[in-house]
């Protein structure tokens, strides 16, 4: 029988595809590493072996574009495999937050800047209810990764900081995702990398269109090499007499990649002229968070909703942004708006769950939570969440069973701290203080840098009388968490009682410092000063 018409030979039990078809089934059906190795097969091959039937002039161009078809297919394969979506990985590490060059305004208006703690108009609970971060936001009801850090204000404090990644090192963008992407092709090219970058001509590459851009997303996410990258995108631009949007995108993403804040700025809105992307708009506003511009991302996302009715993205980012900057009450309801269009979206119901939460509204949260659970989200945190909703709305038959649950599916430590810390609450709540003891010492078992463990351990070490483990607890407490206002109330208030009015006075400082608007604090500090007076 002759050849088919997929270029196979048809023989034996069925139809062998041709190596190449094959290699682009795998990749539709994301089998990224098959296809990279068949590739690999198919460019390892001696010209003779590539194409069977053919001659003189025919061949030479058949085997040409064969060729090119084999190499850029293993590109994308290759770069699919380490693929992450620029638009929701924000990591702004150590690095970024303290040697920023950036001038922003010291003293900003309220409400225009998301890196001074206290500049919001408020609307949601005080710390009192809610915890807050070390840079005076509310704990959001849904990790992402610019939730994953604090602004610091000082270098100390950011060294301070506990470690999110695990490691010895302090957390930075440069030296850590990016780094750990830039070292892919060792990984994926055991002898070598796939593309010598430093033998690359890239001016031949950028006046071919299809190759260009699948080259350049493998320099830019495979090899994490930013600086080629964007020569690549400028010289392709160039060759497309700046009239390809996508080109300008990628040079803006370059741009922000080298923290070059305003040529991304410039980029982003000239693509956005030529052609009007949701995905233009998200890279746009990131760089305005990143300028510390809260306001004018929220204007450019109000701008696209004008354009892009309903877009789940636009809504969402609003959202995200009104909760970063305290209004909870507004974020709340964006993230409605979201379920308005998308009524299975995971971020807006866990958040709206939490902000019914925070709000004395435990029976509307778990209902959030619960519709979660349907959903198909099933892990500790969700649990955690759902025994705590369980124990306030008082259907005390679910709360432990929900607590055994998150300890069975916790997969880290910091995950099980959490568990035992929460169920030491529901203990306080019922009265068993053994039981709350036991609960916060098994958090501090799993990770000894949990400051409310410590301050509760410290509250039930008053009670029973041990004034000098209390204060040794409440200082590392204090040491751990200074943005927390209860270590320092509670030094202030153990100090006051043993007569040392000097250290509680200082210590009610931090706790107005870190809370402004509690009551006790402010009473505590009114009677220190009519002490002092008489004295």
């Amino acid at each position: 029988p002759g050849p088919n018409r997929l270029g196979g030979v048809a023989g034996g039990m069925g139809l062998e595809p041709e190596p190449l078809f094959q290699a682009w089934s795998y990749f539709r059906r994301r089998k990224f590493r098959q296809c990279a190795d068949l590739c690999s097969q198919l460019l390892e091959r001696p010209p003779g072996e590539q194409v069977a039937g053919t001659g003189g002039q025919r061949y030479f161009t058949f085997y040409f574009i064969l060729i090119q078809a084999a190499w850029s297919l293993k590109t994308r394969a290759l770069t699919e495999m380490v693929y992450v979506d620029e638009i929701d990985m924000d990591e702004e590490g150590i690095a970024e937050m303290i040697l920023d060059e950036n001038a922003i305004a010291q003293v900003a208006r309220p409400g225009t800047s998301l890196k001074l703690p206290g500049t919001s108009q408020g609307g949601g609970p005080s710390p009192a209810v809610r915890p807050v971060t070390q840079s005076g936001r509310p704990i959001t009801g849904f990790v992402r990764p610019s939730t994953q850090s604090g602004r610091p204000s000082t270098m100390e404090q950011a060294l301070k900081t506990p470690r999110t990644a695990l490691t010895a090192r302090p957390v930075t963008s440069a030296s850590g995702r990016y780094g750990r992407l830039g070292t892919a092709s060792m990984i994926t090219n055991p002898d070598g990398p796939f593309i010598n970058l430093s033998r690359l001509n890239l001016a031949k590459y950028a006046q071919k269109p299809k190759l260009a851009k699948a080259l350049f997303e493998y320099i830019f996410h495979h090899e994490n090499d930013i600086k080629n990258a964007l020569d690549l995108a400028a010289l392709a631009t160039e060759h497309a007499q700046f009239k390809d949007w996508w080109w300008k995108v990628q040079i803006g993403k370059c741009y922000y990649r080298l923290g070059l804040y305003r040529e991304a700025e410039k980029q982003f809105k000239s693509a956005l002229k030529q052609q009007d992307m949701v995905d233009t708009i998200l890279y746009l506003a990131k760089v305005y968070l990143r300028l510390d511009q809260p306001v004018t991302a929220l204007n450019l996302f109000k701008q696209g909703l004008d354009r892009f009715r309903g877009e789940v993205t636009l809504i969402c980012g609003i959202a995200r942004i009104y909760e970063e900057m305290n209004d909870i009450s507004l974020a709340a309801e964006y993230y409605k708006d979201v379920l308005k269009q998308d009524n299975t979206h995971v971020e807006a119901i866990a958040c709206i769950g939490s902000n019914h939460f925070y709000s004395d509204q435990p029976e509307l949260a778990l209902r959030f939570y619960r519709r979660l659970l349907q959903m198909g989200v099933y892990n500790c945190q969700l649990f955690n969440n759902l025994g705590l909703c369980c124990f306030y709305a008082q259907q005390y038959d679910m709360t432990l069973s929900s607590f055994e649950r998150a300890l069975f599916l916790a997969e880290n430590e910091e995950e099980t701290a959490d568990v035992w810390y929460n169920l030491g609450h529901v203990a306080v709540g019922i009265g068993d203080l053994n039981l709350a003891y036991q609960c916060f010492k098994l958090t501090l078992v799993n990770n000894n840098d949990y400051a409310e463990a410590y301050n509760n351990l410290a509250v039930l070490e008053m009670r029973k009388g041990h004034t000098e483990q209390a204060r040794a607890l409440l200082q590392t407490a204090s040491a751990l968490a200074p943005h927390m206002y209860e270590p320092h109330f509670n030094f202030a208030i153990l100090s006051e009682k043993v007569g040392d009015l000097q250290r509680s006075y200082t210590a009610a400082q931090k706790a107005e410092e870190a809370f402004p608007g509690h009551v006790d604090t402010q009473q505590l500090l009114k009677q220190l000063k009519q002490h002092f007076a008489m004295l």
